[in-house]
């Protein structure tokens, strides 16, 4: 007993020492999609925060292809010591499953930080749709089954799988037209020759405020402040509907609790900041924060819920 007693206090001073020394040298973050795009732009708004706080460069740096497997896969492999984190997406949830053959696992060889954003999606229609609200749409797909088509980024993308989602819950058919990127699907989406979509809520929000789009329904647990106005799709008929994208920041897996901790803090901090959340919520990103151990809750709910997805809808890789 007293040999376990004195093994237990070792390990508590080692990861205090830890947690005092850490960091001791620049953090790289990876984000594994280009520059310029959400992930990027989330990761460039939290994280020289975390850096004023921790005392050390946080080195943004973009390894793209393969759907983000590129990116991901690096920071598996890499040292588990806290100085090589990964910007996990819902993609990373996504795919787990969908992607059976990767060499990586989100919930096996990584070790949740701290959850940044939630990017809850947006279902938006265009002007020529006769259905102004959730409700009006429910009641067209079921009386045309089939006949509405939605838009999304392509095969196995987060705006296919909430779509795909929603018919499952709410029990419509509606009729999949893949594009390959989110641009050219919100270019149909705006030309009329698809009818509906879902995506973030920061790639449709300019479309809405002109006018050029109508805002059916939020896929989040409660309204957006940015769009009080529109009701969530679960106040709408679709009871529980909740799916978008989230952002937030891993290690491999095995990486010192310490370490973990002193990332925690400082991102929980960060994204409280009134100047950090004024920007994350211009781009419609809301901050969340909140504990390691609710970040791998999160994670494990992700998975699980877009893997009775993807098998139920028999969704492919492409």
């Amino acid at each position: 007993m007293l040999k376990q007693c004195l093994f237990a206090l070792a390990l508590a001073f080692a990861g205090s020492a830890l947690a005092q020394s850490f960091p001791s040298k620049p953090i790289r973050v990876v984000v594994p999609f280009p520059p310029g795009g959400g992930t990027d732009i989330v990761a460039r708004t939290v994280t020289p925060k975390m850096a004023e706080m921790l005392g050390q460069p946080f080195v943004i740096e973009n390894r793209a292809g393969a759907g983000g497997n590129i990116g991901t896969e690096a920071v598996a492999k890499s040292p588990a010591d806290g100085y090589t984190l990964l910007v996990a997406s819902a993609s990373s949830a996504i795919n787990t499953t969908l992607m059976p053959n990767l060499s990586w696992d989100l919930s096996r060889d990584f070790a949740p930080v701290v959850l940044m954003v939630v990017n809850n999606h947006l279902l938006a229609a265009h002007p020529s749709v006769p259905a102004n609200n959730v409700q009006e749409l429910l009641a067209l797909a079921k009386a045309k089954p089939g006949a509405i088509t939605y838009a999304s980024y392509g095969p196995g993308s987060s705006a296919h799988l909430t779509a795909e989602l929603f018919k499952l819950m709410a029990h419509v058919d509606l009729l999949h037209v893949p594009y390959k990127g989110a641009a050219p699907a919100v270019n149909d989406l705006l030309g009329g020759q698809v009818n509906i979509m879902f995506a973030d809520v920061a790639a449709l929000l300019p479309h809405i405020k002109s006018g050029k789009l109508k805002a059916l329904g939020i896929a989040s647990a409660k309204r957006f402040e940015g769009l009080p106005e529109v009701p969530t799709i679960a106040e709408s008929g679709v009871p529980g509907f909740e799916a978008g994208g989230f952002l937030g920041l891993v290690a491999p897996a095995g990486t010192p609790r310490a370490v973990i901790n002193a990332l925690n803090a400082a991102g929980q901090k960060s994204v409280a900041m009134p100047d950090v959340r004024e920007r994350l919520m211009a781009l419609a990103s809301p901050p969340v924060g909140g504990t390691p151990e609710q970040f791998g809750q999160y994670i494990k709910r992700e998975i699980d819920k877009w893997a009775r997805v993807i098998r139920a809808a028999n969704i492919k890789p492409e």
